[in-house]
């Protein structure tokens, strides 16, 4: 079950940077200096390029071992346990012509 949890982190991610967000993938460490770091990369700038704007920060433990939920479409009634419905979001594209 953890590597289905860890897989809709990744996939939770790559449609973020797929909407060109910021994006930051790694170990939280913590420098000599007090720096926080999320893999090689500054948080402490990262906030900084970022002051005066409203921002949406979502973390998540990709070793969190909590059972996925298991949701039914309302649409179409399929069982997913995804961000949404697979079959309803690939028809979605289809009818829409972006496949």
């Amino acid at each position: 079950m953890r590597s289905l949890r860890r897989a809709a982190i990744l996939k939770l991610a790559a449609s973020a940077y797929e909407m060109e967000l910021d994006v930051m993938n790694g170990v939280v460490t913590r420098d000599e200096n007090g720096r926080y770091f999320i893999g090689e990369q500054d948080l402490t700038s990262w906030l900084a390029n970022h002051l005066g704007h409203e921002v949406a920060l979502i973390s998540s433990d990709a070793s969190d071992e909590r059972p996925i939920v298991t949701r039914t479409c309302r649409t179409c009634g399929r069982d997913y346990t995804d961000v949404e419905c697979p079959h309803c979001r690939a028809n979605r594209i289809r009818l829409r012509g972006r496949a």
